[in-house]
């Protein structure tokens, strides 16, 4: 059966209000929730970005039941592999075995900060690949020694490590981050609802995994609301990954989406009140074999009226697809 998730995206509501929305997800019925974890906000209207591991770890505490995740972490850049293993280890502890550690190949808007470049993209995979291997044997205890193409370990060990280590999602968007998710992760991890890319992670040793996407959605009772809303903080969703992943902060994300209209987002995001709507667009994610969406109700202050909604009337729409 598809499960329901719920999204704390940093990039729009403060570290206690994010703590605060994911509790009422639990509460609402949601099946899991996963973080975004990001340095800045794609776009200034947006006005938020705290750091998302002391949000997971707030998040640990108030709740009891819905999983967690990074959605997703980027451990080449910003943070070093070695670190993002003792951050997971420890959300792993925190949650009672809750946590799942999602990571990707990271976009500039965020790992530009440290001012080490932004490397091309097959590197970026490349340094993915390594990461993951280097969190693994982390993972395994003992000390870890490792001399990489792109990072170093020095007798590093993980003194508090969970029975089970936390399950690694990878995040695809094309064929080779397919391949490398289906030979070291143990989910996928996508924004679009792509066949294609179930297809390759399958065929790259993830068949049987489950699989994660992500929907934006822009609840409100008056549609024309809904759409402004999604346009004002969403429209930078229409570029795309490969365009995403590059721009270096949040004036090139305005520059780049200002011919982007109100209308064509809302072809791509539900807008309104409708749980039919809401549920034809989660289906394209079903059918392209999904086992997990994560809706993102765009807003920070529109949150607590989201999950009313959707605890009484979207969850049981979409239990009933």
């Amino acid at each position: 059966m598809t499960q329901f998730g719920y999204t704390m995206m940093t990039e729009q509501a403060g570290p206690k209000e994010l703590v605060d929305h994911v509790v009422r997800a639990e509460e609402a019925g949601f099946d899991f929730s996963v973080t975004s974890d990001h340095y800045f906000p794609w776009l200034d209207e947006q006005g938020h970005a705290p750091y998302a591991w002391s949000v997971l770890g707030a998040a640990a505490q108030a709740t009891s039941r819905i999983p967690l995740m990074t959605y997703v972490t980027c451990p080449t850049v910003r943070y070093h592999p070695a670190v993002v293993a003792q951050k997971a280890a420890t959300m792993q502890l925190l949650s009672d075995g809750r946590f799942r550690l999602g990571l990707g190949s990271g976009e500039n808007l965020n790992e530009h900060v440290v001012g080490g470049g932004w490397p091309a993209a097959d590197v970026r995979q490349q340094m993915l690949a390594e990461a993951v291997e280097i969190i693994r044997a982390l993972f395994g205890g003992g000390y870890v020694n490792h001399r990489g193409e792109h990072f170093d370990v020095e007798s590093a060990k993980l003194w508090d490590l969970p029975d089970r280590p936390p399950p690694i999602g990878v995040a695809v968007s094309g064929t080779q981050s397919c391949e490398l998710a289906g030979r070291l992760a143990d989910l996928m991890i996508a924004t679009e609802p792509d066949a294609d890319l179930v297809s390759a992670f399958d065929e790259h040793g993830g068949a049987g995994k489950p699989r994660v996407g992500q929907l934006p959605v822009s609840y409100d009772p008056d549609r024309d609301t809904a759409v402004r809303r999604a346009h004002e903080q969403f429209r930078w969703f229409a570029g795309g990954w490969k365009v995403n992943s590059e721009l270096p902060g949040t004036a090139a994300f305005a520059s780049a989406s200002e011919n982007v209209r109100p209308e064509d987002v809302a072809e791509s995001i539900p807008c309104g009140d409708d749980p039919e709507a809401f549920a034809e667009a989660v289906r394209s994610y079903v059918e392209a074999g999904f086992t997990e969406i994560a809706l993102v109700q765009v807003g920070g202050g529109t949150q607590p009226a989201f999950l009313d909604w959707a605890e009484k009337t979207l969850l049981p729409a979409l239990r009933d697809l």
